[in-house]
């Protein structure tokens, strides 16, 4: 089976995220399970809540589920299992707000997506796998390698599209990246090109130079189709961990983010930052990313996600047993 086939049910996808957030899981379990099962007091609370921020949910969420726990069952005994369940119902309702998949609704055509991220974040494969999301929708997609400093990431983009079967819009190493931009505006336009999503660099050693790249590549866009671009995503790396928040909070700054999407969940057991950084930036979570094949990236799901992250069966996965 090749990449461009791994299209599964949504159990089997289920699954794969249940499996790729096991580290996470067990890190969760662990730190609750050092938590004697007692009368529900204030020293157990606090327990509680620095295991939750052990689990890298961040002091506001963990601060919220103790805080719901103290309301509704002081003095209780409460078991591991009860505190899996409440973990994930309290992540839920705090993912919910952040459910939003990317949509093509752009007219006219294309809805321009802006990526951006730093290096080694896995962009540019993610690139590749929002461009395999949107084929299954019957779309069709144009690549531009806007990266335009690193000759590996305009030929790691080059070879997405061969295999993808999508153009691919580049230019030489060192070359404008908003010229770039522009000329693949045009094209796709040109074409009647469903989908435009834009490769950028993610060199944030010099922060004022990628602030005036980005906002260059903003203004260019906008001279060719007002609206573009429809959305600018950042790429977050699960396995930095709660140095995702820090780079949220410059991208948000130097690029007006718009929406999120995280990979290599399957790579750590920090998965919880994905809650601490949606609580905290309110930005919206289009899709998230446990593994390396095309059909790894998905839509993201609050519940789903919730219940694999607190290592409960999610409904799909129960009703098929």
């Amino acid at each position: 089976m090749t990449d461009t086939d791994d299209f599964t049910p949504k159990v089997g996808w289920l699954k794969r995220l249940r499996a790729g957030l096991g580290a996470t899981s067990d890190k969760l379990s662990g730190n609750l399970a050092m938590i004697e099962r007692r009368p529900l007091d204030d020293d157990m609370l606090e327990e509680i809540e620095d295991a939750l921020i052990a689990s890298d949910l961040g002091p506001a969420v963990a601060g919220r589920i103790t805080a719901k726990l103290a309301a509704d069952r002081f003095g209780d005994r409460v078991s591991e299992g009860e505190l899996r369940e409440l973990v994930a119902a309290e992540v839920e309702r705090v993912l919910m707000r952040a459910e939003e998949p990317l949509e093509v609704t752009a007219f006219p055509r294309p809805h321009t997506i802006l990526v951006v991220g730093v290096n080694g974040s896995g962009k540019t494969t993610t690139i590749a796998k929002l461009a395999h999301l949107f084929q299954e929708q019957d779309y069709n997609v144009m690549l531009a390698a806007g990266d335009t400093f690193r000759a590996a990431a305009v030929e790691q983009l080059q070879v997405w599209g061969d295999r993808l079967n999508v153009p691919v819009i580049s230019t030489n190493v060192g070359g404008d990246a908003a010229s770039l931009a522009f000329d693949a505006l045009t094209k796709a336009w040109e074409l009647g090109t469903d989908v435009l999503i834009i490769d950028t660099a993610g060199r944030l050693q010099n922060k004022q130079g990628l602030m005036d790249e980005l906002a260059k590549i903003k203004r260019v866009l906008k001279r060719r189709m007002e609206a573009a671009p429809h959305d600018t995503v950042l790429v977050l790396d699960a396995t930095t961990g709660q140095n995702a928040l820090s780079q949220i909070d410059t991208f948000k700054e130097v690029a007006g983010v718009t929406g999120l999407v995280m990979t290599k969940l399957d790579g750590t057991a920090r998965g919880g930052v994905l809650v601490a950084a949606s609580d905290r930036s309110g930005l919206k979570l289009h899709a998230i990313g446990v593994g390396e094949k095309l059909g790894d990236l998905r839509p993201f799901d609050p519940r789903s996600f919730a219940r694999a992250l607190a290592g409960l069966p999610t409904d799909e996965e129960s009703k098929a047993e």
